[in-house]
């Protein structure tokens, strides 16, 4: 039987999992294009959202979880720039860019919502 680790249970890494799927999907069609370098950041920032999530869960302390959260939706605002960047390139389309933005947008209120749910402690 696999482990279950407690970040599965986290409704904003489970956004940001479908999220960096997307994300890995946008990025190897930029590969199809020879944007080996773009797509590679796309989904190193994709993935980063999802580890600082999952790593920040892993924490005994919440001012440590926070942090991990607080990068996570750093890079989730890295993914939401480029984004706007390709799309002014012309190598997605606005639609496409759109659809992903209000993605990005929902997930990052979601983590800001959900890191002061959390209750401070001293460590």
């Amino acid at each position: 039987m696999r482990p279950h680790f407690r970040f599965e249970d986290l409704e904003i890494w489970r956004l940001g999992q479908d999220l960096a799927v997307q994300f890995h999907k946008l990025a190897q069609k930029l590969d199809q294009k020879g944007l080996f370098r773009y797509a590679e950041q796309l989904r190193a920032a994709g993935l980063s959202l999802t580890n600082n999530i999952a790593e920040g869960s892993g924490s005994t302390h919440t001012k440590e979880f926070k942090q991990f959260l607080n990068i996570a939706r750093r890079s989730l605002f890295e993914d939401a720039s480029m984004l706007m960047v390709f799309e002014s390139l012309g190598l997605v389309s606005s639609s496409e860019v759109d659809l992903l933005l209000n993605a990005c947008d929902l997930l990052s209120r979601k983590i800001t919502n959900f890191s002061r749910t959390l209750q401070s402690d001293t460590t």
